[in-house]
């Protein structure tokens, strides 16, 4: 059977728009040893090589004649690293705010969907001899903790880049049109959730598809109760365009855990009550009115892996969201961390993780051209059911190297849904937290005033430890 894409992966294939592309990626830093130069041609080569270690990455998508079954995986016969690995230069003297602009041109590109769904950029000329490498994989490939995959190709645990076996990839037949659609009717007819019209075939299938609409209704409830209490805040929801803009923070995490040890929570709680005391601060810059009672929205994905019983290296999307209400009107930088821990623990404890994946988890009882409908009709009322995405995701707690270079920081790339103005991503790395925030360049040309925010939040609330 050819390696067909999960419903939720698919999701992502159809909420990507003009003004919704749907990569996620990474900013990374690196600095080499004093006295030496980033060598890049081998650097290349070296990316060439390690492929063998990601499969997924010489493969390209193919839809099924009809629309019969879900996008499928396939080998690309023609891949060529050079589109996919690609050089750049910063102008002199090669400012991080250079960076940040260049950053926010590359990822309002939408991915070539007749490739690889992936870029890498090669950025030299970063003050202080840094090279910057910038990577886009688009959403349907991979979620926050499969994203790192890619470092098994870019990165070392030392200096000395590791041994790696010899790569003797040979692309493997594409199917036929006549095959794929043969194999997607074949999957409907053993799997009855693919398709309705088979559930009556044993009552053991009818069990398990009344079991899977009971979870899918549950879940569309749920996301229908949070779409019910929840409203667009300006300036937070707006239309969107087509660019963006990039801003990044680098934040200690021993202040975290120190924050956390203080007040309680987990490190993640005191995230997201930086993320809270940044927007209060970035909402007062915009002349906001902010009563004691003011909330913003935010959707937490969670992986659910562990649960599932899968590993970081099963491939596609296993996640899973929380809705927090964050409460940017309280003035009190540790009651917004107490509020924020309660919510987060009950909704733990209570299991309530649901929201647009219950959506779009429609794709797995219903034809593609249905699920397409669904997950456009989640992307379009997103600003309903939340207000900001903000996702964290643990990073390597010790420093990695690319080539000898040492990486120095790790900022995340998170998509923009339609409505969504900013999107905040957050990565721990050797000691820091990186937040990184995607934003319509239009809609928030002070993306910078939030992204710097992040500091002055957390010093806030170490002032109280």
């Amino acid at each position: 059977m050819p390696d067909r894409l999960s419903p939720l992966d698919a999701s992502f294939l159809h909420m990507e728009q003009r003004t919704t592309a749907m990569h996620v990626g990474g900013v990374m830093t690196f600095t080499p040893p004093e006295g030496e130069e980033f060598d890049v041609d081998a650097f290349i080569r070296l990316i060439g090589h390690r492929l063998a270690l990601v499969p997924r990455y010489r493969q390209k998508l193919r839809e099924v004649p009809g629309r019969l079954g879900l996008p499928v995986w396939v080998d690309d016969p023609d891949f060529d690293l050079s589109f996919h690995v690609r050089r750049s230069a910063l102008p002199a003297p090669g400012t991080d705010t250079a960076l940040r602009e260049l950053v926010g041109r590359l990822l309002s590109r939408q991915l070539d969907r007749s490739r690889p769904l992936w870029e890498i950029y090669l950025v030299e000329g970063l003050a202080g001899d840094r090279l910057t490498v910038i990577t886009k994989t688009h959403h349907a490939m991979v979620d926050g903790m499969a994203s790192m995959d890619i470092g098994a190709v870019l990165l070392d645990m030392t200096p000395r880049p590791r041994e790696t076996r010899a790569d003797e990839w040979r692309p493997r037949p594409e199917p036929s049109g006549l095959e794929l659609a043969a194999s997607a009717v074949l999957e409907n007819l053993r799997r009855p959730r693919g398709a309705l019209d088979a559930v009556a075939r044993t009552g053991a299938d009818v069990r398990e598809m009344a079991a899977g609409v009971g979870r899918t209704v549950s879940g569309i409830v749920e996301a229908t109760r949070s779409a019910a209490r929840g409203r667009p805040v300006e300036p937070l929801n707006r239309a969107i365009g087509e660019q963006r803009r990039y801003g990044m923070a680098r934040t200690a995490l021993i202040d975290h855990r120190a924050v956390r040890k203080a007040h309680g929570g987990t490190v993640n709680d005191v995230v997201l009550a930086v993320v809270t005391g940044a927007l209060r601060y970035w909402l007062v810059t915009r002349g906001e009115p902010l009563p004691d009672h003011t909330t913003v929205r935010a959707m937490v994905p969670v992986s659910v892996r562990a649960r599932r019983g899968g590993t970081n290296g099963d491939a596609g999307n296993q996640i899973s969201a929380y809705f927090v209400d964050l409460p940017v009107g309280e003035p009190d930088p540790v009651a917004r961390l107490r509020r924020i821990a309660a919510v987060m623990d009950a909704q733990k404890r209570g299991g309530r993780a649901a929201g647009p994946a219950a959506l779009v988890g429609l794709a797995g009882l219903t034809p593609p051209s249905v699920q397409s409908m669904g997950a456009r009709l989640t992307s379009q009322y997103s600003s309903r059911l939340f207000n900001v995405l903000v996702t964290n995701v643990p990073g390597p707690p010790r420093p990695l190297y690319a080539m000898g270079a040492r990486m120095q920081d790790l900022f995340p790339v998170v998509p923009l849904a339609k409505g969504q103005a900013v999107g905040i991503g957050i990565t721990s790395y050797d000691g820091w937290v990186c937040y990184g925030l995607n934003a319509d360049r239009d809609a928030m040309p002070d993306v910078d005033v939030l992204a710097d925010a992040m500091s002055g939040s957390l010093a806030e609330l170490a002032m109280r430890s």
